[in-house]
């Protein structure tokens, strides 16, 4: 393997196929903003993932001429090389569904209100175009009850917003997630990044209802301010993240949510985010299973789908 050959071998070994589907799709539509929309990801993060494969690759793949977006000599090769390698691992995972037997079936996955929601669609979505012959029926409900339906086996998988303390269950951790505050767009706070937290106990505030994840976490970070919630001027108290994100865009009051519940909004310029200063507010979901029940082949493929997933996210 001469020089040229070995640089060509590290700079393959350095891509993954989510920066490549991300670098056709931008091609085929023409705009990241597109682009962002047909894979499910924020338009930051799709730059990021073109600035990073260009660091790879050590050159610009597209030159920008005002609104548009022209590909250059290396970008026009690259696509051309990618869009075989996409298309030659669809290949590869038909012949492996053939080959383990998972080519047909029904995944039974649970999921918490948010990752229920807001993530496993589109993941669900990806894995689809994996392996068009498999269904998968998902139950959005509160984590208590995603864990107890993989427990009685009325479920395969679970994704939910806490560590169990049960020694029966197998536990990975998947996503990040931040709650953040959310305003209208108008919002006097749209054009700052951070407020006080003395500030946000003046606002007209919504509030989730008691039992909900979303509170758990804010009780869990804001225990040290006496003021929370009693002070909190607090206007309505609603059951949804749906209903919550309804409620700021009318201007009934602010609210604490998950960010990855307004990605839809944010982008769309219906919700602004600001921060409360001191204070981020991070959990994790956690993938679940039964330990005690083998694992099919069609489940094992989705657990490594979804760490795959995982790692990609991330990068």
């Amino acid at each position: 393997m001469d020089l040229s050959e070995f640089h060509l071998y590290n700079l393959v070994m350095n891509f993954s196929f989510k920066q490549l589907e991300v670098f056709c799709k931008i091609v085929e539509t023409g705009s990241f903003s597109k682009a962002a929309e047909e894979v499910f990801l924020t338009q930051s993060s799709v730059s990021e993932r073109i600035s990073n494969l260009e660091k790879i690759i050590g050159a610009k793949l597209f030159d920008r001429l005002g609104r548009r977006i022209i590909l250059t000599d290396i970008g026009r090769f690259l696509y051309e090389r990618a869009k075989g390698l996409l298309e030659e691992r669809e290949r590869i995972g038909m012949e492996i569904q053939d080959f383990l037997g998972i080519r047909r079936g029904e995944l039974r996955i649970g999921g918490s209100t948010i990752p229920g929601e807001y993530i496993l669609p589109r993941v669900l979505r990806q894995f689809h175009n994996l392996y068009p012959l498999i269904g998968a029926n998902l139950m959005v409900s509160d984590s208590k009850k995603i864990q107890d339906m993989v427990l009685d086996g009325s479920l395969h998988l679970g994704i939910v917003g806490f560590i169990s303390n049960s020694h029966e269950l197998e536990q990975i951790r998947l996503w990040q997630d931040e709650l953040v505050v959310a305003i209208p767009r108008d919002h006097k706070w749209g054009a700052r990044e951070e407020i006080e937290w003395e500030e946000l106990i003046k606002e007209p505030f919504i509030l989730r209802e008691r039992g909900s994840g979303t509170l758990r976490v804010m009780e869990e970070y804001l225990k040290g301010y006496p003021q929370f919630p009693k002070d909190l001027n607090i206007v309505a108290r609603l059951g949804s993240s749906t209903a919550i994100k309804e409620g700021v865009k009318a201007g009934i009051g602010a609210s604490i949510i998950s960010i990855k519940a307004l990605e839809t909004e944010i982008r769309g310029g219906f919700i602004s985010v600001v921060r409360i200063r001191g204070i981020k507010m991070i959990r994790h979901f956690y993938l679940i299973r039964d330990k005690r029940r083998s694992k099919s082949p069609l489940v094992d493929a989705f657990i490594k789908f979804l760490i795959e997933e995982k790692d990609d996210e991330q990068l």
